[in-house]
């Protein structure tokens, strides 16, 4: 198993770091193709696409530091070489530019050196890789080689001035700071990793995405407004989510709070089963959001405590009124339903938010279930009685 493990290893990373590299390409060159989209396995590794045709196909490599220099001889080269000969057209000069992006450094005086950007020469590229697929003994390389050969010069010629060899490429580890170095003027001051973890998981999903056919591609132009709005939650007047739907174990957060006060609360009023389970995990994200903005510094005790004195104020309010429209012979069965349609009432139709531009529901549904926790507000009638019991009781 060891084996195993270890010889997957180096696949593994090379597929996240195509998946990561892709990123820091979006970033590096959206603003020079404004109109285009970036894709993950549908034309080749990453690609360039504009309105449904791929213009920029990249075969992108990662190798350990203690790989070998890159030469003509490469099976990177040649296995490249042979996905681009079946997929790319290589006599249409009219094709797709072709980059083969390494970690490796290209030898000097290779065919491969002549093809990076800088100092590209064509002849002395196709007469070093002409030389190598003739002369090579490689079984591994073979194929790619003879069908290399078996294009006539001039189809051979334009193909090599379609590539370029882009050696030397950032390997995994530095690909976060290539993001964050694109994304610079983007960063909200003193919250600079949060943020780009936010970039990083928007799109981690996306790619995720990709690679599973859901989605062909991501625009440039939706990718910027994507980046803006998670920076817009960064202003004084609205807040990140941190704690989304998805990362909860509603299963495991529902036992663990299943005897808490705010449950009771809810079952004394007949809360339904569901809507008991989602009220528990509104419970747990508002909690732990809260804990994470305090930690992250985005927000402070006073403006949260500003904002629970609204919901109790409002809650006060309403109880006023439901407890006025019950006789003092009421039964109990009227008694949760008028406590039931108060706690719908202000679970859905409120207007308070802890500030102006933060508008996800959850957290004020949490904020009460933790007033109710507390025993600050309730929703049957009677619940203060009830959880002066159940607090002696626990005494």
């Amino acid at each position: 198993m060891g084996s195993t493990s270890h010889g997957a290893a180096p696949s593994a990373v090379g597929y996240q770091h195509q998946t990561w590299w892709a990123l820091a390409e979006l970033l590096r060159s959206g603003a020079d193709r404004p109109d285009a989209a970036i894709t993950l396995e549908l034309y080749d590794d990453v690609a360039w696409d504009h309105d449904g045709t791929p213009t920029d196909l990249l075969q992108v490599k990662h190798h350990k530091k203690s790989d070998r220099t890159l030469t003509d001889s490469s099976s990177d080269v040649w296995r490249t070489l042979r996905v681009w000969m079946d997929t790319a057209r290589p006599g249409d000069l009219d094709g797709p530019k072709l980059f083969l992006v390494t970690t490796q450094t290209a030898g000097a005086d290779t065919g491969v050196f002549a093809l990076r950007p800088q100092g590209f020469n064509l002849e002395a590229a196709l007469d070093a890789l002409e030389k190598v697929a003739q002369s090579s003994t490689s079984e591994h390389t073979k194929g790619a080689r003879e069908q290399f050969l078996a294009l006539s010069r001039s189809d051979r010629r334009t193909f090599l001035s379609r590539i370029r060899v882009i050696d030397g490429s950032q390997r995994i580890e530095d690909v976060p700071r290539v993001v964050r170095e694109n994304l610079f003027w983007t960063l909200p001051s003193g919250h600079e990793e949060l943020f780009l973890a936010m970039v990083w998981r928007w799109w981690d999903e996306h790619a995720l995405s990709m690679l599973l056919g859901q989605r062909g591609s991501v625009d440039v132009a939706y990718a910027r407004t994507a980046i803006d709005e998670i920076r817009n939650q960064f202003t004084t007047d609205a807040l990140p989510t941190l704690v989304e739907l998805g990362d909860v174990d509603a299963s495991s957060v529902a036992a663990e709070h299943s005897a808490h006060i705010f449950v009771q609360q809810l079952q004394w009023v007949a809360y339904p089963p569901r809507n008991l389970q989602k009220a528990i995990i509104d419970y747990y994200r508002a909690y732990t959001q809260t804990v994470r903005w305090l930690d992250e510094d985005l927000i402070g005790l006073s403006e949260l405590k500003k904002f629970e004195a609204e919901l109790l104020d409002e809650w006060e309010r309403e109880f006023e009124f439901m407890t006025e429209t019950l006789d003092s012979d009421a039964d109990e069965a009227t008694k949760q339903q008028a406590g039931k349609q108060m706690l719908r009432q202000l679970l859905q139709g409120t207007n308070i938010s802890v500030r102006a531009r933060y508008e996800d529901p959850f957290f004020a549904r949490g904020k009460r279930h933790e007033l109710a926790d507390a025993g600050l507000i309730g929703w049957h009638p009677d619940f203060e009685i009830r959880v002066q019991k159940l607090l002696q009781v626990s005494v």
